[in-house]
């Protein structure tokens, strides 16, 4: 072997050997991203209530979405408005709210749509006094502190039950807090009545004592609504449309099963069994798609909501509906 070739061999080697290196480096970047964009995933936000979370529960929709492929990663989250919030960012894909969250989001520029709701639930959300509270009615609330989570379903509830009994949004002192937090300074007696949606209703019954002065009955609807980030919905109707498909299983069997989906909920929230079986028993069952009537429904209480200039614009809600069937 001539020393000529072992020079051009050696240099062969070195250079497959550096070719090598820079190709495994080339791949470090450019596989992760290839995968990432070729992964699918649908990212969901829920609440410690409703058929989302039993859906949860069940397992049902991860394995559906996993024999297509999609990946189901579950998010909690302690209110509506903080889980549109999360939509809005991009750190989830889907999740559920009550009426007033999806306003207060659409007016302040959230790209998300409605893709279904569940039927009225008036009795699952209401205003609460302590045990020893003297009041006795909603008009005995002039003046008083009442705590609510900012942009929550209760909002617009406590807009109504002020109306009915006379009273105007400014008549009571709001505090905003989140559920947490407004639990403790009800506790404490630093306000007078908490707005409040189940199970953390029910809870302040069955833990607290607490009495219930007017609930949403004859007042409002309370729908519950999933929601999706516009670009997900436009990109994957497919997935949602299973999504809905699952939703409405769980909600025929629920609807049958109340102490089997109470188990459910009580293992997915850690809340005991008697909470969970009450607020259950206010649930409303469902799925559907929006109605006109659910749309002007909604529609009234985000023009409440720019009339008392809780939002900043006016908002058409039909610019945020996926798909209507009347």
């Amino acid at each position: 072997m001539s020393r000529k070739f072992q020079v051009t061999s050696k240099a062969k080697r070195l250079t497959l050997t550096r070719l090598s290196a820079l190709t495994a480096a080339a791949l470090s970047v450019v596989l992760p991203k290839a995968f990432a964009q070729n992964k699918s995933s649908l990212r969901i936000g829920y609440q410690k209530y409703g058929t989302l979370t039993v859906l949860k529960g069940t397992g049902a929709l991860d394995k559906r979405l996993a024999g297509l492929g999609v990946d189901v990663k579950w998010t909690e989250f302690p209110a509506g408005p903080q889980l549109l919030e999360g939509l809005n960012v991009g750190s989830i894909d889907f999740g559920t709210t009550g009426e007033a969250p999806p306003i207060f989001a659409q007016a302040a520029g959230a790209d998300l749509l409605y893709v279904g709701n569940e039927p009225p639930a008036p009795g699952g959300e209401a205003i609460i006094v302590p045990k020893n509270s003297s009041l006795k009615s909603v008009a005995e609330l002039k003046g008083k502190k009442v705590v609510l989570n900012k942009g929550s379903n209760v909002h617009y509830l406590l807009v109504k039950v002020l109306e009915k009994a006379g009273l105007n949004y400014k008549d009571v002192e709001v505090i905003f807090l989140p559920p947490a937090d407004a639990r403790a300074a009800f506790e404490r007696g630093s306000v007078d009545a908490w707005v409040i949606w189940d199970p953390f209703l029910a809870a302040a019954e069955k833990q607290l004592g607490a009495k219930i002065l007017a609930d949403g009955k004859g007042a409002v609807s309370n729908h519950q609504f999933y929601l999706a980030a516009r670009p997900y919905a436009q990109k994957s109707p497919e997935v949602l449309r299973i999504v809905l498909e699952e939703l409405a299983k769980v909600d025929e069997w629920a609807a049958k099963n109340h102490k089997e989906v109470a188990s459910i909920l009580a293992t997915q929230t850690g809340l005991e069994i008697s909470i969970v079986e009450l607020s259950t028993s206010r649930f409303g069952f469902g799925v559907k798609p929006l109605t006109e009537q659910v749309i002007k429904e909604q529609q009234s209480i985000a023009d409440t909501f720019a009339d008392l200039k809780l939002i900043p614009k006016r908002i058409n809600i039909r610019d945020a509906v996926f798909a209507v069937k009347t």
